[in-house]
């Protein structure tokens, strides 16, 4: 007989490869839930056997957005008094005055910004977000749903959408227990916190004590360390394939070692092809002195610019581009979908590459789950394409002082430097490894391969 009925509710595409493409099912399965996926994307989870209902024309209230981006920019007025410190101004993004639907959003959160930054107006900001969120047919929707499913907990794989609101209320107020997972590891220090439930599941202790510092309602005992299900494809041998079959797929040379240039969004470095390019250039004069080494590519899953291509073309003999398999079934960000398939290639293309080259990416960690190095991009360059962008900002980010020892990654400070440090993390990496390890544990509550069934003790805890 099934035990306690769970629904996993999907407000974007983002928690699918967390929650849907991992072995979260399986082990919810194997603790004898029944689970039901409450589903606001386009991927049809029926196809991986799973049980769904699916979200019908979700729709915020016309104001939520903007009391919603009012919100985050208090909370970092807030945290800019509290710290003393300025870093919290770099998370804002500029307000759009382009179109005038975004132009309104945009005066209507700067005003509420104006009025009501201080703890007391933040609570204001908060109460009044859930009432706009309990006016509108989507509540109205999610309440018969849940009035018809009966499940005893929601449980929502991310803290950030605005449709994941009216849900989370519904559930509320018919009693039913709610939870949130933190879905990222900078995202508590950014103010990206937009639902509030009773309890709360997070990476590590380090990121409890982030939660309890910048959300001082929340108490202890709601919140459950689990760490996250985003490395814990790296520790199953199912999904791997063998070098040869690897390498047969993408084309690429068994006499070579291949590097990993992962890419970032325009947004979070504007000047990424130039940074391939000084890679490219590097592993050229490598080559040049008797070495057989190979770049392989894999952009950001949303960035599907053409910005690559004059770089790609020119080292076509060096750079191997192998495209992640995600799903564009809109324009925005977060309408573009991760696969199954993805998750598979992404583990596979660390598992034969030798290192990572980025820019600050967690991708750090998905190499020391297999016991390889990261190197991070450290200089700007010349010619920047945006003249506001720097480097020397990314690293400033709060997220980046849990690195206990500043040797977890090899650090490439010019252009000049990235020969020697790829010359480094091929041959002379076992410290880096270990440092990084060691900032993994930090971040993640080890062991990580275990984290979803974490999750779903945590869940039974909480139903029972």
């Amino acid at each position: 007989m099934l035990n306690k009925k769970i629904f996993i509710l999907l407000p974007d595409g983002v928690g699918l490869r967390n929650f849907a493409f991992s072995n979260f099912f399986k082990f919810g399965l194997q603790q004898n839930f029944q689970i039901t996926y409450w589903n606001n994307t386009s991927f049809d989870l029926t196809t991986l056997g799973f049980n769904e209902v699916k979200i019908k024309n979700a729709k915020a209230n016309r104001l939520t957005d903007s009391y919603k981006n009012a919100r985050k920019h208090i909370e970092l007025n807030l945290s800019i008094q509290i710290e003393k410190d300025e870093v919290y101004d770099t998370y804002r993004f500029p307000f759009s005055y382009k179109k005038l639907k975004p132009a309104l959003k945009s005066l209507i959160s700067r005003f509420l910004i104006a009025v009501y930054s201080s703890d007391k107006g933040l609570k204001k900001i908060r109460v009044k977000i859930k009432k706009l969120e309990q006016t509108g047919s989507y509540y109205k929707h999610c309440l018969n749903t849940l009035q018809l499913e009966k499940p005893d907990m929601v449980f929502c794989t991310n803290q950030r959408p605005v449709l994941a609101i009216a849900p989370l209320l519904a559930a509320q107020n018919l009693g039913i227990p709610t939870a949130t997972f933190i879905f990222s590891w900078d995202n508590l220090p950014k103010a990206t916190m937009v639902v509030e439930t009773d309890f709360y599941f997070v990476w590590s202790e380090h990121m409890k004590k982030e939660l309890l510092h910048y959300y001082p309602d929340i108490q202890e005992n709601q919140i459950f360390v689990t760490g996250t299900p985003q490395f814990e494809s790296h520790f199953e041998t199912n999904t791997t394939i063998s070098k040869e079959q690897f390498f047969e797929d993408h084309k690429l040379d068994l006499k070579k070692k291949y590097v990993c240039y992962s890419g970032d969004d325009f947004t979070t470095c504007p000047d990424d092809p130039q940074y391939l390019s000084d890679v490219a250039d590097a592993v050229r004069e490598l080559n040049s002195q008797g070495n057989s080494i190979g770049i392989i590519f894999r952009r950001c899953p949303v960035d599907f610019s053409n910005r690559y291509d004059l770089v790609l073309e020119k080292n076509k003999d060096i750079i191997t581009p192998i495209v992640p398999l995600w799903k564009k079934v809109g324009e925005e960000w977060n309408t573009i979908l991760p696969t199954k398939e993805d998750l598979e290639l992404q583990i596979n293309t660390i598992k034969h590459t030798e290192m990572v080259l980025n820019l600050g990416s967690s991708m750090v960690f998905d190499y020391a789950a297999h016991n390889k190095p990261c190197a991070f991009i450290n200089y700007d360059v010349a010619d920047k394409v945006d003249k506001d962008w720097s480097v020397s900002k990314i690293y400033q980010y709060v997220h980046f002082r849990s690195m206990p020892n500043k040797n977890a990654v090899l650090w490439l400070n010019s252009p000049e430097d990235i020969k020697q440090k790829i010359k480094l993390g091929l041959e002379q990496s076992a410290q880096t490894i270990e440092n990084a390890q060691k900032w993994f544990e930090i971040i993640n509550q080890h062991s990580p391969e275990n984290v979803s069934d974490r999750i779903w003790k945590a869940i039974k805890t909480i139903v029972n």
